[in-house]
C-alpha cells in the first residue's frame, strides 16, 4: 500500500509499504479522509524520531476485522481515536483521562497519511465510533480536534454570561469559537495575525474579530462594560500571544493555555500581578477521552457544530507535501484533509 513517510515538514515521501496484519481484536480500516493537524507540523517534537507515518484524524471503512471483534465488521463506516485510556488507573479514576499511561502509549499502525491502517485491540474496545450514513468522512475527521476542544471548554466552564476571548484563530480557535457559540457565550472575541483567519472567525460568528497587531486589553474593556474577558483561551504557540493572554484575563476568570508552545520556550509570570488577589485559574487541556469523542461526533452529526465550512483544501496522498506547505505557512488554508484513496 502506499503510505506518506514523514522526514520533515518539507520531506515527506510516498512509499509503498505492506499493508498491516491484523491480529485477534483487532481490525483493519482503510483510510478514507486524514486531516492534517497542527501538531502534525511540530517537526521540534518528532524530529529526532523520523521516518514517520504521521496522521491521526482519521475516518473510513472496516477493511476486515480480527478473531473475536464483534461490534464491527467490514463495511462498516468508522472514525477512531489513536489515544485511548485505561479506564481503571488513577488517573481515569479521578477524571484525568488524557494523562493516563496507556493514552500516552496507545497509537495506530502505522498513522492515518495511509491506504490501510490496523487499529489495535485496546483501541478497538476503547476507540472506534461507528458513522450514520448522512457523515461524510472528511467531516468525521473533525471529531478528534472537537474532542479535544470539548474537554477544554467543559474544563474552564464556558456557558451562558461569559465574555470569551480566544487568542489564534487557526482551525483550533475556530473549532473553540463554534463550540462557545453553541454552549451560548454571551460575547466572543477572536484575535489572530492573518486576515484570512480573521475573516474566517467572522463567519462563524465571532462577535468581534481583531488584527492581533491592533489588539490590546483595553478594547475588550470597551465591550465589556469595563471589565476583562471572563474566559481567555490560548490557541496560538507564541509567547507574545501568550503574554497578551495573560493582560487579558479578569479577577475570578480563566485562562486555558491549549497551545503548545516552541521547544524550551517560557513565559514570565508576576506572581504579586497575576495571582494575588486576583483568583485568577491557569488551566491545561491535552487531547480527548471516548466520551469525548463520542460527544464530538454527536454534535457534528446533529449539525449543531458545523465542519463542513472549515475545510479549504482535499488532498490526494501524492499531494500532502502541498498539504503540509499550506498548515505550515498558515496562510489561506483552515482545514487540510488527506484522501488516501483518490
Amino acid at each position: 500500500m502506499r503510505a506518506a513517510i514523514y522526514y520533515a515538514n518539507n520531506d515527506l515521501r510516498i512509499k509503498e509499504i505492506d499493508t498491516p496484519k491484523i491480529g485477534p481484536g483487532e481490525v483493519l480500516m482503510r483510510v478514507e479522509a486524514s486531516g492534517i493537524c497542527g501538531s502534525d507540523i511540530m517537526e521540534w517534537y518528532r524530529i529526532d524520531r523520523v521516518p514517520l507515518v504521521l496522521g491521526h484524524e482519521v475516518a473510513g471503512v472496516v477493511a476486515a476485522v480480527g478473531a473475536g471483534v464483534k461490534d464491527f465488521k467490514a463495511g462498516d463506516r468508522i472514525c477512531a481515536a489513536h489515544h485511548v485510556p485505561c479506564n481503571e488507573c488513577h488517573f481515569c479514576k479521578t477524571g484525568h483521562h488524557t494523562v493516563c499511561e496507556t493514552l500516552r502509549k496507545t497509537n495506530f499502525d502505522p498513522g492515518g497519511f495511509v491506504e490501510f491502517l490496523r487499529i489495535p485491540k485496546v483501541n478497538v474496545k476503547e476507540g472506534i465510533f461507528k458513522l450514520s450514513d448522512k457523515t461524510l468522512f472528511e467531516e468525521a475527521t473533525f471529531v478528534e480536534p472537537l474532542a479535544c476542544v470539548l474537554r477544554g471548554q467543559r474544563a474552564i466552564g464556558v456557558g451562558s454570561e461569559k465574555f470569551v476571548l480566544i487568542v489564534g484563530s487557526g482551525m483550533a480557535g475556530l473549532l473553540h469559537l463554534k463550540l462557545a457559540k453553541s454552549l451560548g457565550a454571551a460575547f466572543v472575541v477572536t484575535t489572530d495575525i492573518d486576515e484570512f483567519r480573521l475573516d474566517a472567525a467572522r463567519r462563524f460568528g465571532a462577535d468581534k474579530a481583531i488584527d492581533a497587531k491592533d489588539y490590546t486589553p483595553d478594547l475588550i474593556r470597551k465591550m465589556n462594560g469595563g471589565r476583562l474577558a471572563d474566559i481567555v483561551i490560548i490557541c496560538a504557540g507564541a509567547t507574545s500571544a501568550m503574554g497578551q493572554a495573560l493582560k487579558s484575563v479578569e479577577r475570578g476568570g480563566t485562562i486555558l493555555f491549549f497551545a503548545p508552545t516552541g521547544k524550551g520556550e517560557t513565559i514570565p509570570l508576576s506572581v504579586n500581578d497575576l495571582f494575588w488577589r486576583t483568583e485568577i485559574t491557569l488551566r491545561s487541556s491535552y487531547a480527548g477521552s471516548p466520551a469525548d469523542y463520542a460527544e464530538g461526533l454527536k454534535l457534528i452529526e446533529s449539525g449543531k457544530i458545523n465542519v463542513k465550512d472549515m475545510i479549504t483544501h482535499r488532498l490526494g496522498l501524492d499531494k500532502i507535501q502541498e498539504g503540509f506547505k499550506l498548515v505550515v505557512d498558515g496562510k489561506d488554508s483552515i482545514k487540510v484533509i488527506i484522501k488516501p484513496q483518490k
